[in-house]
């Protein structure tokens, strides 16, 4: 069984316009990377500040190793964090000048500072930078700069808050590789913040979804990713398509579900007469021009429309076909695009699989009783 080695029990936060973080029980295992992910304003820069102890919340406490933090203990427990903001926070000097900040102000002795900056400038690939000013760097130099500055102080608990936000795209991807190896390497006990999920997916053991200040979901990444438990959570982590519909059978685990414009099948056991919501990813919508069948079948499910737009991008084109009921989005890789000769007006089938449709009960419903 995973250790806890940090947790929040019963926290409130209310900046005096009303409760902005509602967190009834959170832990954070020993040596776990967990990724908080959500849209902007749903509590997640108000947690990590709740965990650092750079809030104190309305209500509620904050444990280390099941100790309760206090006014008495908060600076100990400060120096075992270390954090990295949105914004590099440089002070004027050099790189180096910045990463042994911490270990001066921690009082760590001068001698040993080569000793443990060296490894470190060479892990996040800047040591060839040791002596420039930082106000000479780049945007993904200073957050490698930053990076340096907190790992250098071995900490026990790694708080990221949105480290790779307004990086160019071959910058942030170089930085993603790098800290996810260093992550790998040092197994420390980390929590980061972002509203990108392929961050998240790439760096984490476990995700939060936060919402409206409440986590709705919280569990392994791949099941979170995969197996949303509502249609919340579903829309957060991707699946762009959710088409409401009502169970009509299930057998040898396929349910089938009747919506409006026709009937799909997808995996998973539902009493028939419920409500669902069917969710889709656009990566798994494909798109046949000519010559498609009509209806579905046990495996596959077709919808026919035609196309209502076509967003061109440099690795997918995203499409969306239209049935006179609602859109349904597909996401084609460009290579095949060009082999599809779509355009809007031109009638399509779009085509899924049973097993891409993730089945969750509609939520409508449950608010109303149903």
């Amino acid at each position: 069984m995973a250790e806890t080695f940090l947790a929040l029990r019963d926290i409130k936060v209310d900046y005096g316009r009303g409760i902005v973080l509602d967190l009834p029980s959170l832990d954070v295992h020993r040596g776990e990377v967990l990724a908080l992910i959500g849209p902007n304003g749903a509590g997640k820069s108000t947690v990590l500040r709740t965990i650092g102890l750079l809030l104190t919340p309305t209500s509620g406490k904050v444990l280390f190793c099941n100790q309760m933090s206090s006014p008495g203990n908060a600076l100990d427990f400060r120096r075992r964090i270390a954090s990295v903001f949105q914004e590099p926070l440089l002070l004027r000097g050099s790189v180096y000048d910045n990463v042994v900040l911490g270990l001066k102000l921690r009082g760590v002795n001068t001698r040993e500072f080569a000793m443990r900056v060296r490894p470190w400038l060479e892990r996040l690939g800047i040591q060839h930078l040791a002596e420039r000013q930082v106000g000479t760097l780049s945007g993904g130099e200073a957050r490698r700069t930053s990076l340096t500055r907190a790992l250098v102080l071995a900490p026990e608990v790694l708080l990221l808050d949105e480290p790779f936000s307004a990086l160019d795209e071959p910058t942030r991807e170089g930085l993603l590789d790098d800290l996810q190896r260093v992550l790998k390497m040092i197994k420390t006990t980390t929590v980061l913040v972002t509203h990108d999920r392929d961050e998240a997916f790439r760096l984490a053991d476990r995700i939060g979804i936060l919402s409206e200040g409440r986590i709705i979901q919280l569990g392994p990444t791949a099941e979170v990713f995969y197996q949303p438990n509502s249609e919340r959570a579903a829309d957060i982590v991707g699946f762009e398509n959710r088409i409401p519909g009502v169970v009509e059978s299930t057998a040898e685990g396929n349910t089938v579900v009747r919506f409006v414009g026709g009937i799909a099948v997808a995996r998973g056991v539902y009493r028939p007469g419920t409500r669902v919501v069917m969710c889709i990813r656009a990566e798994d919508v494909g798109l046949i021009c000519r010559g498609a069948a009509t209806g579905a079948s046990r495996d596959l499910n077709q919808i026919r429309g035609r196309i209502a737009n076509v967003s061109r991008g440099t690795l997918q084109c995203r499409i969306a076909v239209n049935n006179g009921k609602f859109s349904l989005k597909a996401a084609v890789p460009r290579s095949q695009f060009h082999d599809l000769d779509v355009y809007e007006g031109v009638p399509v089938m779009a085509s899924f699989e049973s097993s891409a449709v993730h089945l969750v009960k509609d939520e409508e419903e449950s608010r109303t009783g149903g």
